[in-house]
């Protein structure tokens, strides 16, 4: 999400008008979830993606469109049965789309501004879109964003109780929704729930697994005690490269939770298990470490001598990684990130 809103960012900076197409409702199965977003420009480009083929076809098409008349549009999508088929997709639902054209217009910028940075931070707030409506059609779109303590920053026509019933709405969300408001709807997306990704070690494995990951939406952190690894050159996607003393401390200086991804890639065993020892004290939500069975149940043995219990043992995901055969740095990275996505999507492998 980050990548879109760095990408709104630059178009806006450049003085370039753009839809910001986002699901905001689905029901049943759709190919990607409310709050997937993709930005369409003037010229037809798309970056990011609410899920391909033919819906996210119109929805370019359309984006097109309305750019020239610096208007927003709303897009139901009907993907039952009797429609899958002409559509090219292989599911059923219902999915809403908000078309969001946006125009630099005075203080848009500095919105955005502030949204990539809130997400770049893994900070808590929410990301207020204010959609006015008239009839069916859609009037004028204004963006704002809830701090975590509930402050509104945005010029919204809305009574002070409306507005703190979406302030009220915004802190309590943990994931995207609409709220029906006088002359219209808002959008609250929270950015909290950018899940972090913090892989210790820099080398092969690691470069292409911070790619990856920072590709599907994690927030990256990348760790390694030797520079020439462990740098912004190597890991442009990263939102943080840090260069360590040593692995002996090496966990960020913020407290681990259950959004947060540990993903242990270093160079030595040694390595690997000072870092474990440290992530096992966290309550990070996912803990994986590279390696094989061999060399897990040494580090696994040395680690219930220094008074760590099975239990701990347990939470570790080791050999990291879907089991799909991966040989080369990048196979093994997709296998990792496979893993990452279905334990932050709630799946039971």
């Amino acid at each position: 999400m980050n990548g879109i809103a760095q990408t709104a960012c630059d178009l806006l900076g450049k003085g370039e008008a753009f839809v910001l197409a986002t699901i905001i409702s689905h029901s049943g199965s759709t190919p990607r979830t409310s709050g997937s977003k993709m930005i369409v420009t003037a010229d037809g480009r798309g970056i990011g993606t609410i899920g391909g083929g033919l819906l996210e076809a119109g929805v370019m098409a359309r984006a097109v469109e309305l750019i020239p008349t610096g208007t927003s549009d709303l897009m139901p999508f009907d993907l039952g049965i009797e429609n899958v088929a002409s559509m090219d997709m292989i599911c059923g639902g219902q999915a809403e789309v908000l078309l969001d054209c946006i125009t630099p217009r005075a203080g848009e910028g500095a919105v955005f501004a502030q949204w990539r940075e809130l997400l770049a931070s893994a900070g808590k707030g929410c990301f207020l879109t204010l959609v006015s409506t008239d009839g069916d059609g859609v009037g004028q779109v204004t963006h704002g964003l809830v701090s975590a303590r509930g402050e509104i920053d945005g010029a919204f026509p809305l009574s002070e109780t409306e507005l703190e019933r979406v302030a009220a709405a915004a802190t309590r969300s943990a994931e995207i929704r609409t709220l029906r408001v006088t002359g219209g709807f808002m959008v609250l997306e929270p950015a909290g729930q950018v899940c972090g990704a913090y892989l210790f070690g820099a080398g092969h494995v690691a470069l292409a697994t911070a790619h990856l990951a920072s590709l599907v939406g994690f927030r990256v952190s990348v760790a390694d005690d030797r520079k020439e690894y462990a740098n912004a050159e190597r890991f442009p996607d990263s939102q943080e490269v840090r260069v360590l003393a040593d692995f002996n401390h090496c966990l960020p200086d913020t407290a681990l939770g259950q959004n947060d991804f540990v993903i242990i890639v270093t160079r030595g065993h040694l390595h690997d298990k000072t870092v474990l020892a440290q992530a096992l004290r966290t309550n990070a939500g996912y803990i994986g470490m590279i390696g094989s069975r061999r060399k897990r149940s040494a580090i696994y043995t040395a680690l219930l001598k220094e008074g760590f219990s099975e239990a701990d043992l347990a939470r570790v995901h080791s050999p990291i990684g879907l089991s799909i055969g991966a040989d080369t740095p990048e196979e093994i990275a997709v296998s990792i990130v496979g893993e990452l996505i279905a334990h932050r999507a709630g799946v039971q492998l």
